[in-house]
């Protein structure tokens, strides 16, 4: 039983509900961040990401910065190319164009390869655009929060690494990590971003990356200084390399009560194996989109291929708009969020299913959602079958 004040059930694909030891963790008392007790603390903490993203190569470096999952597009841009380089952008909604502004911002020359919304580019599409240019680097988004489309990380890495084999693999994994397998070193991966507030379970606050030894190199290779100072590698890099070896370093004062909340919620992940937490992503995940089919709903993603496991992004009936059925589903003690999609915004609703709303077995929040939705609607007038 929670011992959280009574509110509403919190899915959306993120931030989602935190597990109540998390947010004990947060509420640690003050401590200096060059301290030895908060240095042991965070040089776990970075060590755990290890074991999640599943890397034990030494060259790896993990990162864990003040600032949201967007600061990771930043570091990318900033660090690994440079004005005038190439990047190829795949596109599966909305935080593909972000990512391609953020690299314009930076003076790097985009590409993007979009696929219908609901889909992913195909790879055939990705070799033929890789062989008829030279880019830096291809970027991914694992799940894009704003279709719920699941791209294929494994398969496209391999071609990248196949076809181009100079240009980095970086993974957007703001929506899957926690949730979504990532074998950062077997899959050949060279960065990964994301943050702290969805599958991972830790409240919003913290920018997390991977960057492989690969990364690293390209960065020391620049011919030109980091375009930004904060958002440096050469700044943050030996920072990070310190507080794992549990050495006391200083550039930027880091959140002690965020990352004693990270630490906690990485030790909760990983007290058992990570199959077992993606296998039960991936069975919640199943019942929930069979249980909207039967509703006679559909979803954006509708390979069964495509489908993110820690969200769905859920069709509308014809003529029904999001802002008609999210209050029915507040009265009933449930928040989703509405589209973000700009073409089709109004015309759905995303339905967060990750983290401790999935794995904890005594929480009812998957079962209480899909009874809210079924009502909500029906009050909204349609009759579901």
């Amino acid at each position: 039983m929670s011992n959280q004040a009574e509110h509403p059930t919190l899915l959306i694909p993120g931030p989602v509900e935190f597990d109540d030891e998390v947010l004990q963790a947060m509420s640690h008392y003050s401590q200096s961040h060059v301290g030895a007790p908060f240095v042991a603390t965070f040089g776990e903490t970075l060590t755990m990401l290890r074991q999640l993203l599943q890397t034990s190569k030494p060259q790896s470096q993990p990162f864990v910065i003040s600032g949201s999952g967007t600061l990771g597009w930043d570091f990318v841009a900033a660090n690994l190319v440079e004005r005038g380089d190439d990047v190829l952008v795949l596109h599966t909604g909305y935080f593909a164009d972000s990512f391609a502004d953020c690299f314009e911002t930076y003076g790097v020359n985009v590409t993007q390869l979009k696929a219908p919304i609901g889909d992913r580019p195909q790879l055939p599409e990705v070799e033929k655009a890789l062989i008829e240019r030279n880019y830096k680097l291809i970027t991914v988004t694992h799940v894009d929060t704003s279709t719920g489309v699941l791209s294929e990380v494994q398969a496209l890495s391999e071609l990248v690494h196949r076809v181009s084999p100079e240009t980095l693999v970086v993974v957007d994994g703001v929506c899957s990590v926690g949730s979504e397998d990532i074998q950062f070193d077997e899959w050949g991966i060279d960065a990964v971003l994301t943050a702290s507030q969805k599958a991972i379970g830790c409240p919003a606050g913290l920018c997390i990356m991977m960057y492989s030894g690969r990364a690293i190199e390209r960065f020391k290779n620049r011919t030109t200084l980091p375009s930004s100072y904060f958002a440096s590698i050469k700044n943050w890099l030996p920072i990070m390399q310190n507080y794992e070896a549990k050495k006391a370093s200083y550039f930027a004062t880091p959140s002690p009560q965020l990352i004693h909340a990270l630490h906690t919620s990485l030790t909760q992940i990983l007290a058992r194996p990570l199959a077992e937490r993606f296998s039960i992503h991936r069975e919640i995940s199943q019942r929930i989109k069979s249980t909207i089919s039967s509703y006679g709903l559909t979803q954006l993603a509708t390979k069964p291929e495509n489908q993110a496991n820690g969200m769905t992004a859920i069709y509308l009936p014809e003529g029904m708009k999001a802002p008609e059925v999210l209050p029915n589903l507040l009265k009933r003690g449930v928040i989703f969020a509405g589209g973000l999609h700009k073409e089709i915004a109004t015309k759905y609703i995303r339905f967060g299913h990750m983290g401790v709303s999935v794995v904890d077995p005594a929480r009812k929040d998957v079962d209480k959602a899909l009874a809210a939705l079924k009502e909500g609607l029906e009050e909204a007038g349609y009759q579901v079958p």
